[in-house]
């Protein structure tokens, strides 16, 4: 427990406290107060409340994995270089991690072990201690808690001092063994079609049209563009050049689960890219533009206007994004955005509210069973392949990181261009 007193020095009051560091050697801060002793008395007392709470300074005796897990996040993760969108999933791999009773273990007293059972629980699925069941899950999800075990580990003993070794250095991710079933009636490869055809992408459309729903342009601009859910639903009409029939991906939309903020970021791979579009994403475009200038005429000041606000957190910049009633006074820091993707009313449209009605759409449409938003990006690819587009233009298109990664991504085509581009060994046989 932290102690402290308050002392006066001229016209002011100076509060001091006390406090312990990682090597339990008493550390004195002092800080100007007011001209008023009470006052100054509170002010000691909060930043007493403050540094037990916040927990800056850990003890080596009683620190826990989850105190470990909040003051690396707060010392380093916020404070980092990584970008907005990496430090949200990290942070919520830490909200998970510390819903396991591992997080109440002395920090000195977790082994490798310990942090092995629980990553293969991730990886594996299983019962956890406490009883909760725990599916496996993507080597890409798990990845996230990994990292974040790794860089605190890491950080705890270097250089907060707080343990002598990193345990996390002896622990092996292990992959799931997928074993075929010899002997299953299916002859089917895994029942899961990640593309969907042109006539149930078209039953798609007519039943969110029924609906009126926002949700529409988004899965348009992705199954004729590719982008992800969170580009389709950043795209301002200065992106796009409708003469030139292209367009330009430069940002992503996506909601910060711990600042519980809608935001704008960057791309997947932090990198702007052209996208080129043909004649229908065109017309649909051109339509959407006219329908957004009668819907703000009719709606007048009963509508929405979308800005976005820059705020700095702990040297890291965040872009806000609010929808704004045009009866309200905008606030000098708010910078308008004219987005494609709208509600009637004019306010935006969230990748959130998008990706639920994609949830909505697979389980009343019939043959879009497990459909979800990013089935039209592989849609998008497999169209392009299936139709003679160079692999290297479309990883381009995608923003891929390099082709191998779209071509092992989309491999899995549907089942009648397997068919076609088997029935092409009867061209040879024909001409032998």
């Amino acid at each position: 427990m932290a102690q402290g007193s308050v002392r006066k020095k001229g016209k002011k009051w100076y509060y001091r406290y006390y406090v312990e560091d990682a090597s339990g050697n008493k550390i004195q801060k002092e800080c100007v107060g007011t001209e008023s002793k009470a006052e100054t008395e509170k002010l000691l007392r909060k930043a007493i409340a403050d540094f037990e709470e916040k927990q800056f300074v850990a003890k080596t005796n009683s620190v826990t994995l989850a105190g470990l897990l909040d003051l690396w996040a707060e010392e380093e993760l916020k404070v980092g270089t990584l970008s907005n969108g990496t430090v949200d999933n990290y942070l919520q791999a830490i909200g998970r991690i510390k819903q396991h009773p591992i997080a109440d273990r002395k920090l000195k007293t977790v082994t490798a072990e310990h942090l092995q059972q629980y990553l293969d629980l991730l990886v594996f699925g299983g019962e956890s201690p406490d009883g909760t069941e725990y599916k496996g899950y993507s080597k890409d999800y798990v990845h996230s808690f990994t990292a974040v075990l790794n860089q605190s580990f890491r950080f705890a003993v270097f250089p907060k001092n707080l343990i002598t070794f990193n345990p996390m250095q002896y622990v092996v991710i292990h992959k799931k063994n997928e074993q075929a079933d010899l002997f299953a009636e299916d002859t089917e490869d895994d029942g899961k079609v990640t593309a969907i055809t042109h006539e149930q992408f078209l039953s798609l459309i007519d039943f969110l049209d029924k609906k009126h729903n926002p949700a529409v342009l988004p899965i348009q601009i992705a199954y004729y563009a590719g982008l992800r859910i969170g580009e389709a639903c950043a795209l301002t009409w200065s992106d796009i050049n409708l003469e030139e029939q292209y367009l330009t991906v430069r940002r992503s939309v996506r909601r910060n689960g711990a600042r519980k903020r809608v935001e704008i970021g960057t791309t997947k791979r932090n990198k702007i890219r052209t996208v080129d579009f043909g004649d229908t994403l065109t017309a649909i475009l051109k339509q959407a533009k006219k329908e957004q200038l009668k819907n703000r005429m009719r709606y007048g000041e009963l509508g929405y206007r979308n800005y976005y606000r820059e705020v700095t957190e702990k040297n890291r910049v965040h872009y806000e994004l609010y929808a704004v009633s045009r009866t309200k006074d905008i606030p000098e820091d708010y910078n308008e955005l004219n987005l494609v993707c709208t509600k009637a009313d004019g306010s935006y449209t969230s990748s959130e509210q998008v990706a639920a009605m994609c949830r909505t759409a697979a389980g009343k449409v019939k043959g879009l069973e497990g459909f979800h938003f990013h089935c039209l990006r592989h849609s998008y690819t497999t169209n392009l392949l299936a139709n003679g587009a160079a692999p290297k233009d479309v990883q381009e298109l995608l923003g891929h990181s390099d082709v191998s990664t779209t071509m092992n991504v989309y491999a899995h085509s549907t089942r009648e261009a397997k068919r076609s581009s088997a029935r092409l060994l009867d061209k040879v046989a024909a001409i032998g």
